[in-house]
């Protein structure tokens, strides 16, 4: 406050902080404002406030006019009286952030002080902990040769220190333990008397436990080092404490430094997953998925790119991974050329229907095959070994030459060394015999042509070899490269030349494969056995296969229980080009697939569940619409077509394969056969239930029925149907799937009649009076009016007459009346068109 009678007045309070108004007096039309700014006072001169002018007029803010220099206003008085307060505020801020800017300087020169003497602290206790750790490796090295010598001493039969010497030795371990940890006793010490009390209940313990006590006599670690102290603090703890100590003389508690991990990332993964790989808490990444916008739980699963958000956001690093990743087990082998044994040859027998593929075979193993055969014609594919008269083992692969087993074929030209393609001499080249071709140069493998028949009477071998030329098979008979034998499989003629042929192909390829490493093989056959379980017969490509090892098969995988040979005999093991039959499957695999030998049940088992959700997926795929439209013609192509559904079980995994190949096979545009359910093995009630929801005939291939499953089929009017030869299985489904077809309606035209007159009869409405012209005028029949050689009606005729009578037909050349079911707009010189209908029933 400010005196305008020009008395001194004092600023309040006691003390004034730099930069703040002191005191203030007035002399006249100034007041002099007393500022102390860094301990020095300036006196600034600022308009008197009693002289201002105030709200009421009085006087100008220039005071006394007599006094204020000529020629200014009142208005620019106070404006430089203004310009000058504004100017010594200005003049006060400045100097007030100079101080601050001063005392900022001053705590930095403090903070870096503070730190340098922390870090020289913590220098000091790292040498600190050096030296004791030092000092204790010394120790522990004492006390190692205290101990040697203890046991030298007993070991020598040396007598015994007295207890005193003992307890000498006790208490200087323990000093010198105490001394290295740093260990101080928060506690009052323990005096000499209850040390040695204490020693002397040990040492009596020690002579009085007789049988009770097992070691008495002996000397223990604790008694020899430790005096019977018990645990002492481990290094561990020490350096932990020294750490506590050295972060509380800090000042607060420092955080250690974040661990930085390589994050393993699948495609998906759960968030409380996620957060164990990191080492974070479930919660924090909750969190910063919520923060994303991601309203998750720690159950809840996420994709690999916002997950990888979340490892960057936690500082960590990702490592993008794959599921495809678990078969990464299943590592090729590079085997070294001094590993490698000749093996033997891989020879698939393919060709025609009825040439004679199996007997051939059967010539050579002096085996009949051919007699347990449904209707003469093989059905699966069979492996087999032979040895040769000259010493030599061959191992044969049979295929099937029916069409419906293409992909038993094509697994056996991808699996062999060498085709042997059979003709018949008297039949020449066939369909499947140009397939087998085919396959053979898809697989790149060498043939030989078997003409065989030979001993037929109108056998023809240059004929075959002629046709041969069509397909780009030249033999070498024609100046070609390709070895051709002719042979006879019922007496015998030829097949030494054949296996002579077959040995110098084996020889030109140089076969050979590593016996000593992990067996991989493929799969021939499989099969689900009522008393073995899943059998599956395959042919070892490398490695040899024992008995208990542990393999994945397709989506299958299995311990080897038993191995069973071509001959039916258990064999410990199946090296290189041994086809087996193995035991010990948890399903059963496709034909076709690869067996690979694996280290764990845990690998193999990680494997199949890999690969079964691989097939769900493509599988789901394949069969799901992608878009709207897709939907909708999907769901029309399945309203005009009608379909007929079965379920199909057979003996082997080849069969089912062919007949689902088949079935598919058959139908058109408006009916096709459906496989609700096609597996290995006998029928079964879930198979009956399954058929009688949908409707549908069970289809026995090889197999039957088991006594449950009969008695259901039988009350709920499921109806089973076994076959054994596949010929009669499609020909059967072909009927059925016939039958829903609908007939096919074909118009025959009968006649033709002109309208002469036209009239109006009472209750019947207009009758046309018409002269048969052509054919011949049926009741019955339907009918078409035309009107300048354009339809213009389709119905029936509601009367025919022949004068008053009603007739069925009037021939050509009469006259009648004619009168149309619901029509009456017909004029003279119409034409009628007569035919009728016949419905034909149509076939696949």
């Amino acid at each position: 406050m400010s005196d305008t009678d020009g008395k001194k007045t004092l600023g309040l309070g006691a003390a004034s902080r730099p930069g703040q108004v002191k005191q203030s007096f007035s002399h006249g039309r100034t007041k002099n404002v007393v500022v102390e700014t860094k301990g020095k006072k300036r006196v600034l001169n600022k308009p008197s406030a009693g002289t201002a002018k105030g709200p009421g007029g009085g006087k100008s803010a220039g005071g006394d006019p007599s006094r204020r220099p000529a020629g200014i206003s009142d208005a620019e008085m106070d404006r430089r009286m203004k310009a000058l307060q504004a100017a010594k505020i200005r003049e006060v801020e400045e100097a007030a952030n100079r101080e601050a800017e001063e005392k900022a300087r001053e705590e930095e020169r403090e903070r870096r002080h503070a730190e340098a003497e922390a870090k020289e602290r913590e220098d000091r206790e790292r040498e600190d902990a050096l030296k004791a750790k030092a000092e204790e490796d010394d120790r522990k090295k004492r006390e190692a040769e205290l101990r040697d010598k203890k046991k030298e001493e007993i070991r020598k039969g040396a007598p015994k220190k007295d207890d005193a010497v003992q307890d000498q030795a006790a208490v200087e371990a323990a000093a010198s333990r105490a001394e290295t940890k740093g260990v101080v006793a928060s506690g009052p010490r323990k005096t000499d008397r209850e040390r040695t009390d204490r020693d002397n209940r040990a040492n009596k313990g020690k002579t009085e436990g007789g049988g009770n006590n097992r070691r008495t006599g002996k000397l223990s670690l604790n008694d020899a080092l430790g005096g019977g102290e018990g645990r002492q603090r481990s290094m561990a703890a020490m350096k932990r404490k020294q750490e506590r100590q050295r972060q509380k003389a800090m000042g607060g508690s420092v955080r250690a430094e974040k661990q930085v991990r390589d994050v393993r990332l699948p495609e998906t993964i759960v968030v409380s997953e996620l957060a164990n790989r990191m080492a974070e808490r479930s919660a924090d990444v909750v969190k910063s998925l919520m923060n994303m916008g991601m309203m998750v739980t720690g159950n809840q699963t996420i994709d690999a790119d916002t997950a990888e958000l979340v490892i960057e956001e936690f500082g960590h690093k990702v490592v993008r991974v794959s599921d495809a990743d678990v078969e990464q087990v299943i590592a090729s082998v590079d085997d070294k050329a001094d590993d490698l044994i000749t093996r033997p040859p891989i020879i698939t027998i393919m060709g025609h229907v009825d040439h004679g593929k199996t007997s051939l075979l059967d010539a050579i193993r002096k085996a009949n095959v051919v007699s347990g055969e449904a209707g003469g014609i093989t059905q699966h594919i069979g492996a087999y070994q032979v040895t040769t008269d000259s010493g030599a083992v061959l191992t044969f692969l049979d295929t099937p030459g029916h069409a419906a087993f293409t992909s038993m074929r094509a697994r056996g030209a991808n699996v062999t060394d060498i085709v042997v393609l059979v003709v018949a001499a008297d039949d020449s080249v066939m369909p499947q015999t140009i397939e087998a071709i085919n396959h053979a140069k898809a697989a790149k493998v060498p043939m030989i042509v078997a003409i065989n028949k030979c001993d037929k009477p109108g056998a023809e071998p240059q004929k075959v070899r002629t046709q041969l030329l069509q397909h780009e098979v030249v033999v070498e008979a024609m100046s070609g490269d390709v070895q051709d034998v002719e042979v006879s499989a019922k007496t015998g003629k030829g097949l030494d030349n054949l296996l002579e042929a077959i040995a110098l192909q084996a020889e030109l390829l140089e076969l050979k494969a590593n016996p000593d490493r992990a067996a991989q093989g493929a799969v021939i056959e499989a099969k689900l056995d009522v008393g073995r379980g899943p059998v599956a017969t395959v042919l070892i490509e490398n490695g040899t296969l024992h008995r208990g090892d542990i393999f994945v098969v397709g989506e299958q995988w299995g311990k080897v229980r038993a191995l069973i040979n071509d001959q039916g005999e258990r064999v410990e093991d199946a090296g290189p080009s041994v086809p087996v039959e193995v035991l010990g499957l948890n399903g059963t695999p496709a034909a076709g697939d690869v067996l690979n030998v694996v280290e764990t049940e845990a690998q193999a088992r990680e494997i199949a569940d890999y690969r079964e959700q691989a097939a769900k997926d493509k599988r789901a795929a394949a069969g799901a619409a992608t878009t709207l439209e897709q939907l909708m013609a999907k769901a029309k192509a399945d309203e005009s077509v009608t379909e007929l559904p079965v379920l199909v079980k057979a003996d082997v995994q080849g069969s089912v394969e062919a007949i689902v190949q088949a079935l598919e096979k058959v139908g058109n545009d408006e009916v096709r056969v459906r496989i609700l359910h096609s597996g290995v093995g006998a029928i079964t009630e879930s198979d009956i239930g399954l058929a009688e929801a949908s409707g549908a005939p069970v289809i026995g291939f090889n197999v039957r029925a088991n006594a449950p499953a009969r008695t259901s089929a039988n009350q709920k009017g499921v109806e089973i149907r076994y076959y054994s030869i596949i010929y009669d299985l499609v020909d059967d489904i072909k009927a059925a799937a016939s039958g829903l077809l609908s007939a096919e309606i074909r118009e025959h035209f009968i006649g033709y009649a002109s309208i002469k007159e036209v009239f109006k009869v009472t209750g019947v409405g207009k009758v046309a009076g018409c002269l048969v012209t052509e054919g011949v005028a049926r009741r019955s029949a339907g009918v078409r009016l035309l009107r300048d050689d354009v339809v213009i009606h389709e119905g029936t005729l509601k009367t025919l007459k022949r004068f008053k009578d009603e007739v069925k037909e009037v021939p050509s050349g009469q006259e009648c009346g004619m009168a149309f079911e619901n029509y009456d707009d017909i004029r003279a010189g119409d034409v009628i068109e007569i035919f009728e209908r016949e419905e034909i029933e149509r076939t696949l």
